[in-house]
């Protein structure tokens, strides 16, 4: 350990890209109290929210063909599209359990424009307008967009008039470098930028990703980990950064070694001390499994993201947990936390969840 870096880490203070590379190279426990540490800086309290939403993957046709994705129709998977009603359907469902959040989620469809996207969000809105709707990723702005011949405000105008309230910050690895190996037909990471911009200009919300383990060095971890902290303190719009690492499963990268739990932890501490400017950290429960899950919310992490009641993309690489508010209202008390029920926002709404009524 560098005592130096202990004090600025414990004076709350920014590191450099290098201290953070540094940081790899710790004893996970001292790793994990130091990112504990600034979580409490930032979020004091002890609680830990999640959400009860729902993923509908509306399609899997989709002209990137990631070599990460196995859920695209050209790798193990049989081509689908939903109907607007099966779509309204599947809100309808969540609705029904008290969920608040939705996801729609696709890829980039060879035919879809803006036109397509307004009429998803438009039909669940009709019947469901309490419902946030986070949804799409800058991939499928950008692409919708370029397919309508729309400036990305424009795009976007049209978005929210149909009911669109954020949208998830999908952002892989922004590593241009390790975007042009695994999936070179997707945005790069100055686009993904600019969409963050386009949201911010419109009002809207959104979150950042981090796909590891698909080959990439630290440094290249590091360096995605700059661009979030760089566009956020830009645009002030990253409300949570979810790390989670490759599952190589029915993907065409199936020869490389899956990263470890041990991996996880430690991307999850990193990612605490250099995010200074991000409030929340997910635990990535889907990809990690629960119980690792519930070790990161002593390395840093305080969400736990949410309840889903559908999700294909992880689950088409044969990979993927299930859980639900009961599963992880135990684990979060477990944890020595306090777990509440939060919508989109981040605001809570239930600080009893899972009460016996």
């Amino acid at each position: 350990m560098n005592a130096a870096l202990v004090k600025k880490i414990r004076a709350g203070r920014r590191i450099t890209p290098a201290e953070a590379l540094s940081l790899f190279s710790w004893d996970l426990l001292e790793l994990g109290a130091a990112a504990d540490f600034r979580r409490r800086l930032v979020h004091p309290g002890p609680e830990v929210g999640f959400i009860l939403d729902r993923i509908v993957n509306f399609t899997n046709v989709c002209e990137a063909r990631c070599a990460f994705c196995a859920f695209h129709s050209r790798a193990a998977l049989a081509p689908y599209e939903l109907t607007l009603s099966e779509v309204v359907r599947k809100a309808g469902e969540l609705a029904a359990r008290g969920g608040t959040q939705v996801m729609l989620q696709g890829g980039l469809h060879p035919d879809y424009g803006v036109e397509e996207y307004e009429g998803l969000l438009k039909a669940v809105r009709a019947r469901f307008p309490r419902l946030a709707l986070h949804s799409f990723s800058p991939s499928e702005l950008v692409h919708a967009a370029k397919k309508s011949g729309l400036s990305l405000d424009a795009a976007l105008d049209r978005l929210v008039s149909a009911g669109l309230t954020s949208m998830p910050g999908a952002s892989d690895l922004l590593v241009d470098g390790v975007r042009a190996r695994v999936s070179p037909r997707k945005i790069t990471t100055a686009q993904w930028a600019e969409v963050m911009r386009a949201l911010k200009r419109r009002g809207l919300f959104s979150s950042a990703t981090m796909t590891y383990g698909m080959g990439e060095t630290l440094r290249e971890r590091v360096e995605h980990l700059e661009v979030v902290r760089r566009t956020q303190d830009e645009t002030g719009i990253i409300r949570a950064f979810i790390p989670w690492s490759f599952s190589p499963g029915n993907t065409a990268l199936a020869h490389i070694r899956p990263a470890t739990g041990l991996d996880y932890l430690r991307v999850v501490a990193v990612s605490r001390i250099f995010l200074d400017n991000v409030r929340y950290i997910q635990a990535g429960w889907l990809t990690e499994g629960l119980k690792l899950a519930q070790v990161a919310l002593a390395m840093g992490a305080n969400d736990m993201g949410g309840v889903l009641t559908e999700e294909m993309v992880v689950k088409a690489t044969g990979s993927g947990a299930s859980a639900g508010v009961e599963e992880f209202v135990d684990l979060i008390k477990n944890a020595g936390r306090k777990p509440v029920l939060r919508d989109s926002s981040y605001r809570i709404i239930d600080r009893n969840p899972g009460r016996k009524r």
